[in-house]
């Protein structure tokens, strides 16, 4: 059974009324290892010290939803771990990837990997079997929600942005090995985020994560990231689709209800009225609190103020879920976020 927190966030997802606005936010080592003063390496060797940081970080925080949960994640390099980039470990923050160096004429040739046995995949594939299936997670617990990197971002890791960016502005050459190689990309994100669901006992929804996607200009939208997202949100019809895209997009707008999402969890340097304008009432918008001028640079003033901005601007009868735009980052104070909460209750 879905805890009220829970009940707000699908209830929003889905274009109903909550009975408060809820509040999601999506943390990941960098805050979580910060925040219990754990070296990031041992937050990733050690599963009973990331489970028990995120049953008590829960517990600290009943009322707000961690999208996707219990993330089993590397920072990026999950699915660009699958296709041979090296990984570099850090005490302080989540690891980091060197992408390959490879020519175009080689992007098309790069093999599909296989989730259950590639790279990282592997390791964040058994970790939630264990957690789901071996009696690890504790009750009530479940993990609800999957993640993936989109295949634009998988691109930018494992290619290289400027690269990768090049070629689809590129010649005819260029861009037919763009397409190729996002052909893989984007099976990819579909395979690992089914292998992943295939874990839960109690799916609810996914997450793809794509900001790469939003610096492209909308010609080069409409003819190479539309037609992959639209595949990859379609393929979880029936489930809460969530898509977070980071950058500043607002001339790709017009692109975006068309793309089978539920949830746009978008920069804070796009004007939540805006947004809500040209995307209409059907999509739930999350965010949009800047992770880092007032998330972790601010003071609870500061929050609860922008939370209550962020809903006046949205309008409280609109699919609103109040969040930070972006991860909650390093070092952003735990009583930063009860000021978000707090912004939701009067």
């Amino acid at each position: 059974m879905l805890n009220q927190a829970w009940e707000n966030f699908v209830t929003a997802a889905q274009g109903g009324e909550p009975e408060s606005v809820p509040v999601a936010l999506n943390v990941d080592c960098g805050f979580i290892a910060s925040a219990f003063g754990m070296n990031a390496l041992d937050f990733y060797m050690y599963p009973d010290r990331w489970l028990d940081a995120y049953v008590t970080l829960m517990a600290r925080f009943p009322d707000v939803v961690f999208l996707p949960g219990f993330w089993v994640e590397f920072g990026m390099s999950a699915e660009p771990s699958a296709f041979g980039t090296p990984v570099m470990w850090r005490h302080d923050q989540a690891p980091a990837m060197r992408h390959l160096n490879l020519s175009q004429a080689d992007w098309g040739r790069l093999p599909q990997p296989d989730p259950y046995s590639d790279g990282l995949m592997a390791l964040v594939l058994r970790r939630y079997w264990n957690l789901e299936h071996n009696a690890e997670l504790p009750e009530p617990h479940r993990v609800h929600f999957v993640a993936a990197r989109g295949p634009f971002t998988i691109a930018t890791h494992v290619l290289g942005g400027n690269q990768f960016l090049a070629a689809l502005d590129g010649e005819p050459n260029s861009t037919g090995a763009a397409l190729d190689v996002l052909e893989i990309f984007a099976e990819t994100t579909i395979r690992f985020l089914r292998a992943q669901l295939g874990c839960l006992r109690e799916p609810l929804g996914v997450v793809v994560l794509d900001d790469t996607a939003g610096m492209l200009t909308p010609d080069a939208f409409t003819h190479f990231a539309a037609p992959f997202l639209r595949r990859i949100f379609n393929t979880f019809d029936g489930l809460v689709r969530v898509f977070r895209c980071d950058t500043p997009c607002r001339p790709l707008l017009p692109q975006m209800p068309d793309l089978g999402f539920e949830v746009f969890h978008f920069s804070h340097r796009m004007d939540i009225r805006e947004v809500r304008a040209v995307l209409g009432p059907k999509i739930a918008l999350m965010g949009n609190v800047s992770a880092l001028e007032i998330m972790a640079r601010g003071v609870p003033e500061q929050v609860e103020s922008a939370g209550h901005e962020c809903i006046a601007r949205a309008g409280r009868s609109s699919a609103l879920i109040l969040s930070a735009a972006g991860t909650v980052l390093s070092g952003t104070p735990t009583e930063n976020i009860d000021a978000l909460v707090r912004a939701t209750r009067h």
